[in-house]
């Protein structure tokens, strides 16, 4: 073990109130996708983070009153008493390793849709609410409605105290909570108390937290959560200017400021916009007016960031959201002298594209998330093999390392063969693109594991077809050879081959990422509306090349609006001098131009173009699968038992889905059949 004593400061308890964080590690809250209707799941993810070491885990939202609701998104709820046994799953868990539990209790204002209980959602002033497209708009609240809130509020924090949460919040961030809503000249038009000066639109935030800490401030923390920088300029808080005055006017009110900025999507910023403690230049004010505990987030992967920002007095307390997730034992492998064990985050936002999908969280570094309850996965630990077989695995791309480290982890002999130079496959080539060196992690991460491996070989620059493949001698073969972009335009939008796609002119992302020669004027046609056609006309663009995208959609890279990015990549291409064409369906490649076809029937258009690249769709690269699979006898007589195809060679997707893809066979390796679990309710609603 080595030498930790400078890591030691955030390891040194922090007192926060009437309760004591058993170190600086806090799980700042966070959304998961499941919520209230499995909160058994929820408590099990929870937990596994208190395992692993994180000295406070905080809930998601938690609803507190019927006014205020996001069907379909799931939600945590303290609207009742029967809430309360819910709500205690999650602290029981978290308290049986030390680790103090936080409730964060919002009301979620204009960012409410009320779908289920059709009551109109509550705001400040009447205005259209900006939750979905729907015109909604809600009611402009009067002072009973306002002494409704308070007291609804001050009831669910009661609640929180009865479930047993140590900290309870005060929520003011990320532009979804009412508290929020009455601090924002935007919003709040009001010509009363609660309105017009800043010190009247700080008054229901500062009552909230009198409320709170009356109703529980004996035994528990009183928490704020607040965006000190709307990232609106002189249209919203700023950190120096209103965000400061704030913080002045309350800051001996909380027993502990959870400091960030606003919205969510600058709050969670990928890595392809945003480094590691991003956030300090806004929060770090905080922290020289306040003589209570600050936390603050970054995504902070690294222990000497994490020092840092404790040595300098830039916080407390290391807040994670996201590094959380990725590696729920960071805390641990820090005290234990082993920071390199690290899964760092990759700041893709695939975590936050399950919340905005309606579905279970997912993470690209940890397979196990949110599997903690329904499947018993543990991060850490792998059940021990269940034969002597020897694996060969061929292709190590994210499927092939992942499932090579787990097979090894339980045990068994592992050969993992690449037939190119390196390994990593999409990963490799897709952290090379603009913006996504930081997922490089997901490679170096299993490979840096797999080398500290005896039971593990890994052969490069070895292709093997089928004889040689049968000519290994193992009984159990896995194949992982990963999928290549269509050259013929076949995708979400064209369902047979574009006319003159076979020219020499037209090209795929992996021909740009393999350094293929380009002709400019180019023109990137995008019906896959993820992140590799805006990467690739980001870096033709920089190259010098004239460069056009162009969607059947209504927007670019719709995929990245689920990961909070799309605001931030259709400018920075326009910034570029990208030109954007929408709404227009590849017809036809001709010689030094295209045709486009309206996608709703209008006129067709014509555009120069002498290089075309396809980000259309892709194809499994599984004619060695197939080709094993038609040699039922000679696999038979060669020994080998079992065939199977994982990752993008089984079904082209996400990295994440391969890596999970890899662990999952990992796990099921031993099962006659994979594990069929759905995630089905384990309690009532409560709405």
């Amino acid at each position: 073990m080595r030498d930790t004593n400078r890591y030691d400061v955030l390891f040194e308890p922090v007192k926060i109130g009437p309760v004591t964080a058993k170190n600086r590690f806090y799980q700042v809250p966070h959304c998961n996708g499941t919520s209230d209707w499995a909160p058994d799941a929820v408590a099990r993810m929870r937990e596994i983070k208190a395992e692993g070491g994180w000295g406070v885990v905080c809930t998601e939202i938690v609803e507190v009153s019927e006014t205020t609701e996001l069907h379909p998104f799931p939600s945590l709820h303290l609207w009742r008493d029967a809430d309360i046994p819910i709500q205690a799953k999650m602290v029981e868990a978290v308290h049986r390793h030390g680790a103090l539990a936080g409730a964060e209790l919002g009301h979620f204002g204009l960012a409410a849709g009320n779908r289920a209980i059709r009551n109109p959602p509550l705001g400040p002033s009447s205005h259209l609410t900006f939750e979905s497209l729907e015109p909604f708009q809600c009611k402009a609240m009067d002072k009973d409605d306002i002494r409704t809130f308070r007291e609804q509020h001050k009831a669910a924090a009661v609640r929180a105290k009865r479930a047993g949460f140590d900290i309870v919040y005060v929520y003011a961030a990320h532009n979804l909570s009412l508290a929020s809503h009455f601090l924002s000249r935007r919003y709040n038009q009001r010509s009363d108390e609660y309105g017009g000066s800043l010190e009247n639109r700080v008054r229901l935030l500062r009552e909230l937290l009198l409320d709170t800490r009356e109703a529980v401030g004996d035994t528990c923390a009183v928490a704020i959560r607040f965006a000190v920088d709307e990232m609106l300029g002189a249209d919203g808080v700023t950190f120096d200017g209103e965000g400061r005055e704030v913080v002045e006017m309350l800051k001996d009110l909380p027993d502990l400021w959870d400091v960030n900025i606003a919205d969510w999507s600058y709050d969670s910023d990928t890595s392809r916009f945003a480094k590691e403690g991003f956030q300090e230049s806004f929060t770090g004010f905080v922290k020289q007016i306040t003589d209570k505990p600050v936390v603050g987030v970054g995504r902070f992967t690294s222990p000497d960031t994490m020092v840092s920002q404790i040595r300098r007095g830039v916080m407390d307390l290391i807040g994670a959201a996201r590094p959380s997730i990725a590696d729920p034992f960071l805390p641990n492998k820090i005290r234990e002298g082993r920071p390199e064990d690290i899964r760092e985050c990759i700041g893709c936002n695939v975590c936050v594209s399950g919340e905005m999908s309606y579905s279970p969280m997912r993470c690209t570094q940890n397979p196990t998330v949110m599997e903690e309850g329904r499947r018993g996965w543990h991060p850490e630990h792998m059940p021990a093999k269940g034969s002597d077989d020897a694996v060969l695995i061929v292709g190590a791309g994210p499927a092939g390392l992942e499932c090579a480290l787990s097979l090894a982890r339980r045990g068994y002999e592992v050969t993992l063969a690449e037939a190119r130079n390196d390994v990593g496959g999409r990963v490799t080539a897709e952290s090379a693109l603009p913006g996504l060196a930081e997922w490089a992690r997901v490679r170096d991460y299993r490979v840096h594991q797999l080398k500290q491996m005896s039971n593990v070989s890994i052969y490069c620059e070895s292709p093997m077809d089928a004889g040689q493949v049968l000519e290994f001698g193992v009984a159990r073969v896995v194949i992982a050879t990963g999928a290549t972009w269509r050259r013929d335009g076949v995708g979400r939008a064209n369902f047979w081959p574009v006319p003159g796609s076979d020219a020499a002119s037209v090209l795929t992302p992996d021909d740009i990422m393999g350094g293929c020669d380009v002709q400019g004027p180019v023109l990137i046609y995008d019906s896959d509306g993820s992140y590799i056609g805006n990467t690739v006309a980001e870096k033709l663009s920089t190259a010098g090349y004239a460069v056009s995208i162009v969607t059947p959609s209504p927007e670019i890279a719709g995929y990245l609006f689920l990961t909070l990015e799309q605001h931030k990549v259709v400018p920075h291409l326009m910034k570029l001098g990208v030109d954007i064409v929408r709404l227009k369906q590849l017809a036809a490649v001709e010689a030094g131009s295209v045709r486009l076809d309206c996608v709703y029937g209008g006129d067709s258009v014509t555009l120069e173009a002498r290089t075309v690249v396809m980000v259309t769709g892709r194809s499994p690269n599984d004619a060695l699968y197939r080709d094993l699979l038609a040699r039922g006898d000679e696999r038979k007589s060669a020994g080998v038992r079992t065939l199977d195809r994982i990752g993008d060679c089984l079904a082209p997707s996400i990295i994440a889905a391969a890596v999970y893809s890899g662990h999952r066979h990992a796990r099921e390796f031993d099962k006659a059949e994979r594990d069929y679990v759905p995630y089905l309710p384990d309690m009532h609603q409560t709405g």
